[in-house]
């Protein structure tokens, strides 16, 4: 089964997928993640980002779909997604589109996470909080 989760940043996607992972045995695609692993890793792709990070840009469609078409197209993880805040754009949801058709897949369920605006600002103000620590 695979599962995306819309919602706005403090609206729990990441708490939800962890919950489906486990429940499902399923696997999270989370950007974010992503993102943050081939930083760390120190690749080609990473040091792009970092960079455009660096310089205010958002990481480009291409970068993210690259990343995604990776772990789509990995067999084990086949039927098994939970994608946390992917897609964000149109070009986005396009490529998601055509990378689950060639790897004979599809979306099972999309669920968008509605919460107060003032439960999100809470949230996003203890975020704040916990990352100057």
């Amino acid at each position: 089964m695979n599962i995306i989760l819309f919602g706005p940043p403090g609206a729990g996607k990441g708490t939800q997928s962890k919950y489906l992972v486990n429940k499902l045995n399923a696997f999270q695609i989370s950007t974010g993640d992503l993102l943050r692993e081939e930083i760390k890793k120190n690749s080609d792709i990473g040091k792009v980002i970092t960079n455009d990070m660096q310089n205010g840009k958002f990481i480009s469609d291409d970068i993210v779909n690259k990343l995604i078409e990776n772990l789509i197209s990995d067999p084990q993880k086949k039927n098994k997604l939970i994608f946390d805040g992917y897609p964000r754009s149109l070009s986005q949801a396009k490529n998601l589109e055509v990378l689950l058709k060639n790897s004979n897949q599809s979306i099972d369920l999309i669920l968008f996470l509605n919460v107060d605006k003032e439960i999100i600002l809470k949230r996003l103000e203890k975020r704040k909080i916990l990352e100057k620590r």
